[in-house]
């Protein structure tokens, strides 16, 4: 008798125990799959946090140049690179005569008469993009401004002044004025000078005074 009751004391024993052990195990592997989704989840925001915070933190050079409202529209008032009488206009629509190379040509810019090292301004803050030899209009420095605009000077004296990267303010000497340019050796001393909007040349006269 007491044998037996013994024997089911001890099944009620294992059967309780088996009971915990299978909670224990469905414990263990409930808490293992939300740890594991967790980990899932952060492995998925972190690359994309990574990435906006680098888009965040990265410095995009920009300059300004939001001066004076241009009087015939919403566009820019430039400065003037220096004072002078237009001794060539712009014009790319109908060649004009060239003394030096004896032809007719188009001229992308105006050309603007002043003696020889005559200080060349920038005509609005801007970002020096490119200083180079032109085959036509010699030495020449680029800056790029707002808005879609670029300013040209060509025919300088001298490149020493700035290089690529210097950011510079309306009124700024950059060069001087030279006799660089192979086209136009036999024009007296100038500033050739172009304006680029959007891509495209056109009429420096449009956002300069002079």
């Amino acid at each position: 008798m007491r044998q037996d009751e013994k024997r089911k004391k001890d099944r009620t024993a294992v059967a309780l125990a088996l009971c915990f052990s299978v909670v224990a195990i469905a414990s263990v592997f409930t808490v293992k799959s939300g740890l594991d989704k967790i980990n899932l989840q952060n492995n998925d925001t972190e690359p994309i946090k990574h990435v906006t915070e680098q888009a965040v933190n990265k410095r995009i050079p920009t300059v300004d140049s939001t001066e004076n409202k241009h009087d015939a529209g919403n566009e820019l008032l430039y400065g003037s690179p220096l004072s002078g009488k237009i001794i060539k206009e712009f014009s790319v629509d109908t060649p004009t005569y060239s003394k030096t190379l004896d032809q007719y040509m188009i001229h992308p810019g105006i050309d603007i008469a002043a003696p020889l090292d005559t200080q060349v301004k920038a005509i609005a803050d801007g970002t020096v993009t490119k200083v180079y030899q032109d085959d036509r209009y010699g030495t020449t420095i680029e800056i790029t401004h707002t808005n879609g605009l670029i300013s040209l000077y060509s025919n300088l004296s001298t490149d020493s002044l700035t290089e690529v990267g210097d950011v510079v303010k309306k009124g700024q000497v950059i060069s001087g004025v030279g006799s660089s340019a192979l086209f136009e050796t036999l024009d007296e001393s100038h500033l050739h000078f172009e304006i680029i909007k959007d891509g495209k040349q056109i009429d420096p006269r449009d956002y300069i005074k002079m």
